[in-house]
């Protein structure tokens, strides 16, 4: 069996690729250009068991001569321009990637492996502010920022080819994971460094956006576990990945400070840091992945973010 990952360089290419290989799957990993860090692979002790090809996923010409050549069992794309603030800074160059590289893999897979099953990771944020929680398959979709924008096309560009080339293609619609390998402009290990830094005296404050929002978030090793069962399955679908319950980002600043023994009044507010658009709370019904798939997750998030913690602090924090 052979696998592609594209974007491998992130949390979830990582904890993909060492799930596969322990299956006994080979792994191509691609990135987009040598600077790529491949941290987590080293982290993980795989990094000599992934063939890495460099390859720009907007440029057609290169995934079909890659789909050509290795005519892989499964693709899981990863890949994506995936900051919600920096797609409102570079809408133009986030939708243009996320939609292009989607739609190329596709048009790949049609035109030269069309046994190929394609696992598409898709976001909760293609479904903005909705008026009932918890959000399940079938919500509307109502994007409220470049990012959800670009992944909302890749959604319906995933259905479009299931229903009308009859291709095994499926989106994972993941809610926040996190893990040690998450890189450090995302919340929650940015909250962490920072924490970590003022205990170690070398910050003295931490300043935050609105963290009165809620969202739900799991861990990431957990939620790759989803992913290959469901180019494992007969028949492809489309599941939302997540954790069922959502929590402010305020009482996750709050739990980290008070495990660190830190006071609370290090914890500043500042209104530069808002979006122009904000979701105040989202969180995921979980069934479907948990009845077709198997799929079985019972963790609470306070208890993921002290594992990353300690672990980010064992192995990556040096004082």
């Amino acid at each position: 069996m052979q696998a592609i990952i594209t974007g491998i360089s992130g949390q979830d290419g990582a904890y993909l690729a060492k799930k596969l290989i322990d299956k006994g799957v080979w792994v191509t990993g691609v990135v987009r250009n040598e600077l790529s860090s491949l941290v987590g692979l080293d982290y993980l002790g795989i990094k000599n068991e992934v063939d890495i090809l460099q390859l720009n996923g907007g440029n057609a010409d290169d995934i079909n001569s890659l789909l050509k050549e290795k005519q892989p069992d499964y693709i899981f794309n990863l890949a994506a321009q995936s900051s919600v603030a920096d797609s409102f800074k570079n809408p133009h160059s986030t939708i243009l990637f996320n939609i292009h590289s989607t739609l190329n893999i596709l048009e790949a897979i049609r035109s030269y492996s069309p046994h190929t099953c394609l696992y598409q990771a898709t976001s909760s944020e293609m479904f903005g502010s909705v008026g009932k929680l918890p959000i399940c398959e079938n919500t509307l979709l109502y994007p409220q920022s470049p990012y959800a924008i670009s992944k909302s096309s890749c959604h319906y560009l995933v259905r479009n080819y299931r229903e009308s080339y009859n291709l095994h293609v499926s989106s994972g619609i993941l809610f926040n994971h996190e893990s040690v390998l998450r890189k450090e402009n995302f919340f929650i290990m940015k909250i962490i460094k920072a924490a970590l830094d003022i205990k170690s005296g070398r910050q003295e404050i931490l300043e935050v956006g609105n963290i009165d929002i809620k969202r739900d978030f799991g861990s990431a090793p957990h939620y790759v576990n989803a992913m290959i069962k469901m180019v494992e399955m007969e028949q492809p679908d489309d599941y939302i990945i997540c954790s069922g319950k959502s929590v402010s980002l305020r009482s996750i600043i709050h739990h980290l400070f008070n495990y660190l023994e830190l006071d609370l009044d290090r914890i500043k507010i500042n209104k530069k840091f808002y979006r122009p658009s904000e979701i105040n709370d989202i969180y995921g019904d979980n069934s479907k992945a948990k009845t077709k798939l198997d799929w079985d997750y019972q963790l609470e998030f306070t208890d993921v973010l002290e594992k990353i913690l300690v672990e980010y602090q064992n192995n990556f924090y040096h004082v």
